[in-house]
């Protein structure tokens, strides 16, 4: 790819365009130029005897240089011209009506009439457009000429990419620079995953973190609301379970569709086997106990038939709320596999996995089968699923679904597993690397909160756990990644606190998962330009 950018850079300078300030050809024998910089550089008559035949254009203008975006565009070719800025009477027009959204979006923001469908584009205006491109649908091209700028691609998902460069382009610098710009990103999932089960965040906080990860192009947002502290959406199916300060299905519908419109899905998890402790509280039947009767936090008793029926409950209640294509099942830390020996410590579990699958069976194949049935309630919906990397055991009888992907967070725990050991299965993969990706609140154990710099010169979606990459043959598993905010203390930051600590995180992630190879900025510079694109 490097090559293939500077062959094109380098073809560039050969071009020798000529233009007015306004983008036209300027009339001959007025001497007017322009130094490299962009300045005029003398005014005047053309001096006795030019040759008619060779008239001096009325200005020049230097080689545009790449836009300064975050994350940054993978290629563009530079031309000479003036650029692109918004003025007034430029319209945005768009070929198809699907494109109304982004339209109405990027007119609104740049201050431009939106005009709707039209094929009439003229000196002024922003043209969008599906077409070309090839397969992928967040691919897209921006080209800059004439006085207009067009941005086609594919897919809705890769206009609506081009507008957010188009954006940044003038924010940062007040002027599209000429030339085509050509980009894609190089992981299909960028992710940000929020707990709001441990902590309460407003639907505006919500609101305002997806406007700011459209604008930098992720396309997930995950939403972790149930767990041992609470359970944060409401409920009809299960009233008796939510918590008081919780999200009303109306404002999960308004953050679902604003997500929607900013082309970004929006990732329910329910996580059971463990960690279903607020909803347990209204069911304490169903709580798991040892074998001295203990109550064992957190965790659903897996053997009971009602244990099922509440999770899959829960599950087929929001799979309608959450339209998106992709849900989180969790599955880790269940507190019944941290001992060591689960079939002691927890008969119950043992003997209904030997009346389930013969008398070789154990506690963790039940586990896996639990976690196999809730995925396919869920698949049921048209959903594709995921469960943490600790859900997954070595050496049962029963295995996961091969539709099952790895969200690969730790190494850590009893057994844990090399994510090649995953990989090299077929598996495919999400990188949630908690030495990178974690933010968790109060800072417990052994977490720091990450920073953007450490993020933006050491990891890449192969590092995958710890800060040794996984092979480079298993890079096209490996479907991305998500930063995440984990609210163990919950009142160690407030929710504006928490805005500001992931603000240079997130952009960095992003950067690496749109494009994975060394940056061209060096981090400071990549600073200075987040504080000047806001």
């Amino acid at each position: 790819m490097a090559a293939a950018i500077a062959g094109t850079v380098a073809l560039g300078t050969g071009v020798g365009l000529w233009a007015s300030a306004d983008g036209g050809s300027g009339p001959p024998g007025q001497g007017t130029r322009q130094s490299a910089s962009g300045r005029v550089a003398g005014t005047g008559p053309t001096a006795p005897g030019t040759p008619s035949a060779a008239p001096s254009p009325s200005r020049s203008y230097p080689l545009s240089r790449a836009p300064r975006t975050i994350p940054a565009v993978r290629s563009h070719t530079p031309a000479r011209g003036p650029g692109w800025r918004p003025r007034p009477g430029a319209r945005v027009v768009v070929t198809d009506p699907a494109l109304a959204d982004e339209g109405r979006l990027i007119a609104g923001e740049l201050g431009l009439a939106y005009a709707g469908e039209k094929d009439d584009a003229r000196a002024g205006d922003v043209r969008l457009a599906l077409g070309g491109g090839g397969g992928n649908r967040e691919s897209y091209t921006l080209t800059v000429r004439d006085g207009r700028v067009d941005i086609s691609g594919p897919g809705e998902a890769g206009v609506f990419y081009g507008t957010r460069t188009l954006k940044q382009e003038i924010r940062g610098g007040g002027t599209a620079p000429e030339g085509v710009v050509r980009d894609r990103p190089a992981k299909p999932v960028r992710g940000f995953m929020l707990d709001i089960a441990r902590k309460p965040f407003s639907a505006s906080w919500i609101e305002d973190r997806i406007r700011e990860l459209g604008d930098l192009k992720f396309n997930e947002l995950g939403l972790h609301f149930s767990d041992d502290q609470a359970f944060r959406i409401e409920s009809d199916s299960h009233p008796e379970i939510v918590s008081p300060d919780h999200l009303t299905k109306a404002q999960v519908k308004e953050i679902v569709a604003l997500a929607e419109s900013r082309h970004i899905t929006v990732v329910p998890e329910i996580d059971s086997p463990g960690h279903l402790g607020a909803a347990l509280a209204a069911h304490p039947d169903l709580r798991l106990r040892n074998a001295s009767g203990v109550v064992t936090r957190g965790a659903v008793d897996i053997s009971q038939d009602a244990s099922a029926k509440l999770v899959d409950d829960l599950l087929n209640e929001y799979a309608g709320l959450f339209t998106g294509g992709g849900w989180h099942l969790g599955g880790d830390e269940y507190q019944a596999l941290t001992v060591r020996d689960p079939q002691a410590s927890y008969p119950r579990l043992a003997a209904a996995a030997q009346r389930k699958y013969g008398p070789g069976g154990t506690v963790a194949d039940l586990t896996t089968g639990w976690l196999d049935d809730r995925a396919a309630t869920v698949r049921a919906h048209g959903k594709t699923v995921r469960a943490w990397n600790d859900g997954f055991f070595r050496g049962t009888s029963v295995q996961p679904d091969p539709s099952l992907q790895v969200a690969y967070w730790t190494g850590k725990e009893i057994g844990a597993r090399p994510p090649a050991e995953y990989l090299s299965a077929g598996r495919k993969m999400l990188n949630y690397n908690d030495e990178f990706l974690y933010y968790v609140l109060g800072q417990p154990q052994t977490f720091v909160y990450p920073t953007g710099q450490r993020i933006y010169e050491q990891w890449t979606p192969r590092v995958v756990r710890g800060t040794t990459a996984v092979p480079a043959r298993y890079d096209g598993q490996i479907l991305g990644g998500s930063f995440a905010v984990w609210c163990d203390f919950p009142h160690a930051q407030t929710q504006e606190q928490v805005a500001a600590g992931i603000r240079m995180p997130l952009r960095a992630t992003v950067q690496k998962l749109w494009d994975p190879r060394t940056p061209a900025l060096p981090w400071a510079d990549f600073r200075k330009l987040a504080d000047r694109l806001g």
